[in-house]
């Protein structure tokens, strides 16, 4: 059960034209979910569906407004019914809980360092249960809004989640913050898919930003999804074809910092071999692919002589 945050909580018995009741009475019936045709939910729903349906029913007792739209409009985005969740979720007012949900994080984060129970929570301030299923909201917003072809809007709604949770925690994710709520995994996934909405979009620079900005802090990425990440950053600047230099604030090797697209890609994926060689990821055929064109384009044979000759035995045959 997620735990509810501040606001009105959902009473089923009160006929009020525009509370959380009426909401959902009405989402639930618009998606042929309302008690006067539950008779027909064996031929519409499996029962794993049917089973999910009535979880979060139970879950919208104790939830507000803002959470039971969440849960309704993830409902309409696992059917399929892109439109429908998109409606459901422009219910919610994002960015006036953008500053609470922030507050949440840095509060909550605050008192897992001091490991004190007794502290007093401040009034109003949401769970961080409560963070992660608005978080959720907004990142199946943005799916939605790519699976309708409005592939520039789903970026920016995917940024406000990076927006959202770096200004709680600028120095990046802290070690154990929301082990007990989605929180980290919302983030992580809105991580990854935000610079791919910027390339489908046609904006490169946009993109090349955002997976800087996914690699420059410590987010907890796992070495998997971490790698995958440098890979496509290096995949970008070889291949995009927009010369992205790096910002002031990033040149944090001074003289030997990375001048051009073809530099840093060198850079990184020479990074990502070295992982590969000690055993941290798999063997990634890609990266050797994509180290092999930045070294020849950039005339650098013997240094590609020597990754070749580094990588394990019969991963090529004599001919290739």
């Amino acid at each position: 059960m997620l735990c509810a945050c501040s606001g009105e909580q959902f009473k089923f018995e009160e006929p009020v034209p525009q509370s959380p009741e009426s909401l959902a009475t009405r989402d639930f019936s618009a998606s042929g979910l309302s008690s006067s045709r539950t008779g027909d939910w064996e031929s519409k729903f499996e029962d794993a569906q049917v089973d999910e349906v009535e979880s979060t029913l139970k879950e919208a007792l104790s939830l507000n407004y803002e959470e039971a739209r969440a849960l309704l409009g993830r409902l309409e985005y696992q059917r399929g019914n892109f439109d429908a969740a998109l409606q459901v979720f422009q219910g919610i007012d994002i960015r006036s809980l953008s500053p609470r949900m922030t507050k949440a994080i840095t509060e909550r984060n605050r008192q897992r360092k001091s490991r004190s129970k007794a502290e007093n929570v401040p009034a109003g301030l949401m769970s961080l249960h409560s963070v992660s299923l608005l978080l959720e909201a907004i990142l199946l917003k943005a799916k939605s809004l790519e699976e309708l072809g409005r592939i520039k809007e789903a970026a920016r709604e995917c940024n406000i989640i990076f927006d959202t949770v770096e200004s709680a925690v600028p120095n990046g994710m802290p070690e154990g913050i929301g082990e007990d709520c989605k929180l980290q995994e919302m983030f992580h996934k809105a991580l990854e898919l935000l610079p791919k909405l910027w390339i489908q979009a046609g904006f490169l620079d946009e993109a090349i930003t955002a997976y800087r900005r996914a690699l420059i802090k410590p987010w907890n990425l796992d070495p998997r999804r971490l790698a995958s990440v440098q890979k496509d950053l290096a995949a970008t600047l070889l291949y995009g074809g927009v010369e992205a230099s790096l910002p002031p604030q990033l040149q944090v090797w001074g003289p030997s910092t990375p001048k051009t697209n073809t530099e840093e890609a060198i850079l990184l994926l020479f990074m990502l071999m070295k992982k590969v060689l000690h055993g941290e990821i798999e063997w990634d055929p890609e990266i050797m692919d994509h180290l092999i064109y930045a070294l020849s384009v950039s005339g650098q044979f013997e240094s590609l002589a020597d990754h070749v000759e580094q990588v394990f035995p019969g991963t090529y045959n004599r001919a290739e």
